[in-house]
């Protein structure tokens, strides 16, 4: 079985090849990626002589090239995980999220399309902030309405669309999943979590937006991979699949449970690092609440989150811990300059 993977130097999508290469000797794994700011060939080095894995560059917003490699793949599956994915980023440039994320995907339907697309199994990752913003209770269910709030929360409902659009207009065997906020090892230290590990290391202020009363619920992402792989054999052509970690936290709490834990970890007082909490403007059309009802998946495809939010937080700092080259080695000046962009003005807001 050759299974084609597109955005595999990202953070999930290298968990994804990461796990699934060594485990699935009966795949083929094709992995493509523009090799974008937040990708790193590195993170695949320990697969990247495996017999059954081949990597090439490739930008998806290039359609002649999309289609020729999608062409010479010649693919039973498609893992579309490519996509411009940070909230702050798309505010201050939306274009290059319509760009990849709507253009780029209709770029890679079109390249099934051009092959026995009714052979080939679409399998198209998307976010739970297709949504919007949920109120103090109640969940995100698969029926939920689609009300964005982003540039990139709005261009992963259009990509969703499309993908939707495709199975009932020309018959391609697609599969989505659209799941809560994911986090673990390899992620681009511009998402929360990791930004605050990082900068707690550093000494350095941990900036929460508004008050960090702002909910989410977090999916560690080896739990997320198997959620994957769980649609992809058993999951139902046309449909979509929650996905959840059943895991809600405030911001504020999360940030103070990750405080404790670099302490613990470093031998720092918990007092000093929980100092580094520092309080910034709220970004434009930030949602309150995400929340996830992942019954769909668990009674259809039999999956369930393995992952505590004690375990998976624990392995998630002694990952970045135990990678400080890692992280060294992505934090290039240009990040630096985004950084200082996004939250200068916000800070002592």
């Amino acid at each position: 079985m050759r299974v084609l993977v597109t955005g595999g130097a990202g953070f999930i999508g290298s968990n994804f090849l990461l796990e699934s290469v060594p485990s699935r000797g009966d795949c083929h794994f094709i992995n493509v990626d523009s090799l974008s700011y937040a990708a790193n060939i590195r993170n695949l080095d320990a697969i990247a002589s495996a017999p059954n894995y081949e990597f090439h560059r490739l930008d998806l917003r290039d359609r002649d090239e999309t289609r020729r490699v999608v062409e010479r793949a010649a693919p039973d599956i498609v893992v579309h995980f490519a996509a411009e994915s940070h909230v702050d980023r798309s505010i201050l440039g939306p274009a290059a999220f319509i760009e990849s994320n709507i253009v780029g995907t209709f770029h890679l339907l079109e390249a099934v399309r051009a092959q026995k697309q009714g052979d080939i199994l679409f399998h198209h990752v998307s976010t739970d902030e297709v949504y919007g913003s949920l109120g103090p209770t109640g969940y995100f269910v698969e029926t939920t309405p689609y009300d964005p709030s982003s540039p990139y929360s709005a261009s992963k409902a259009a990509s969703d669309h499309l993908v939707r659009a495709y199975h009932r207009t020309y018959g391609l065997r697609a599969r989505l999943t659209n799941c809560s906020n994911n986090y673990g090892p390899y992620q681009f230290p511009e998402k929360l979590i990791p930004l605050m590990i990082k900068n707690a290391l550093a000494n350095q202020p941990l900036p929460v937006y508004g008050k960090g009363d702002n909910v989410r619920d977090w999916l560690y992402v080896s739990d997320h991979v198997s959620a994957i792989w769980a649609v992809i054999e058993r999951g139902r052509d046309g449909e979509t699949y929650n996905v959840g970690g059943n895991n809600e936290s405030t911001n504020l709490a999360l940030v103070e449970r990750l405080c404790r834990a670099v302490a613990h970890a470093t031998g720092r007082s918990e007092a000093d690092v929980l100092g580094l909490i520092t309080f910034v403007k709220d970004r434009p059309g930030h949602d309150h609440r995400y929340a996830i009802d992942a019954e769909k998946i668990r009674r259809e495809c039999g999956w369930s989150p393995a992952e505590t939010p004690e375990t998976g937080l624990a392995r998630t700092v002694g990952w970045y811990l135990e990678n400080q080259t890692w992280v060294e080695s992505i934090t290039s000046g240009e990040y630096k300059k985004w950084l200082e962009l996004n939250y200068s003005e916000r800070t002592g807001s």
